[in-house]
């Protein structure tokens, strides 16, 4: 029986697709539907349901499905061990990160990465969709938000630490605010995404009082880029995650700082980053490996919240 028959059946009973399981070992669909037929014929039972929506596993499957699937890992770690031991960390690696992110951090971590795992290849994609890891073959996906029971593993990478700020030119034209309700009489750059323009949410330093405002100003975008530049430029305020500046615009005092007490956000419960993998994928060395320089190049706390020293 072929062992890339039981790779391809392995990787439809946790994805779901045949489409994903052909796009992660980069055969034809047509050859993973085959392989698992043959496979099928094999064995002499139906291992898969099919339909035009989803592919799930009969019962048969589910039950094959659990004895083979140690038996693959045992191999896997199996190769691991004779070509990776005492020599590189080499093959092809998946990440996913959310557009801004990847332009503004991964990417230039990268360089790091092929430092310290020359052998390596990357396959980066940056998309601000919220996409299922396991479907689309990701091996490790950062993830801006809230943690969900997904079956993932997951590794909190920071909380997400917010910088309300302005330009030297628009705070001398203007003047600074000192509290939440200043905002009202400010020109305010406010990101309006598919969930409509986001109110600021301020903390009182003493009290620890919310303080929720709906802010307004002459520009509005879906693009977080697009509203950092305008603020560059002079045009308004704007609340955003450190990791959205650059460290250069504080020391160069291109950008200010603004009522840093007040702990600025743009919800009420602070939002937070994370690395995650599916469960099997994090179990191959190169991936832990690249898993665990994403951890040790971010720090903790993380390297991009350190704007003014």
């Amino acid at each position: 029986m072929h062992l890339k028959a039981h790779r391809f059946f392995a990787m439809v009973a946790v994805t779901g697709s045949f489409s994903a399981t052909a796009r992660h070992f980069q055969v034809p669909a047509s050859s993973v539907s085959r392989f698992i037929a043959a496979l099928e014929r094999e064995v002499g039972q139906q291992l898969l349901y099919r339909n035009t929506r989803a592919v799930k596993l009969t019962e048969a499957g589910e039950r094959y499905y659990l004895q083979i699937r140690e038996v693959l890992e045992l191999l896997d770690a199996a190769d691991e061990e004779v070509t990776g031991k005492g020599a590189e960390i080499r093959g092809l690696v998946r990440i996913n990160a959310p557009v801004a992110l990847g332009h503004l951090h991964i990417v230039n971590l990268l360089n790091g990465l092929y430092e310290q795992y020359p052998g390596l290849t990357v396959e980066l994609t940056v998309t601000d969709a919220y996409i299922d890891p396991v479907q689309e073959g990701a091996d490790i996906t950062f993830r801006v938000g809230h943690m969900e029971d997904s079956g993932l593993i997951g590794r909190k990478l920071c909380d997400q630490q917010h910088v309300l700020c302005a330009s030297p030119a628009y705070l001398q034209k203007y003047g600074e605010p000192t509290t939440p309700q200043d905002l009202h009489n400010h020109c305010c750059l406010v990101y309006k995404g598919s969930g409509g323009a986001q109110r600021w949410h301020f903390r009182h330093p003493q009290t620890g009082t919310l303080e929720i405002i709906d802010v307004n100003g002459p520009l509005r975008s879906n693009n977080a880029q697009v509203l950092v530049e305008a603020t560059l430029a002079g045009r308004g305020i704007v609340l955003f995650p450190a990791w959205l500046f650059s460290k250069a615009s504080f020391a160069q005092h291109k950008l200010v700082r603004l009522m840093p007490e007040w702990g600025g956000s743009v919800e009420q419960v602070q939002s937070q980053i994370y690395l995650l993998s599916p469960e099997n994928r994090l179990r191959s060395q190169k991936t832990r490996a690249v898993w665990d320089y994403f951890i040790e190049a971010i720090g903790s706390p993380p390297y991009w919240d350190d704007l003014e020293s």
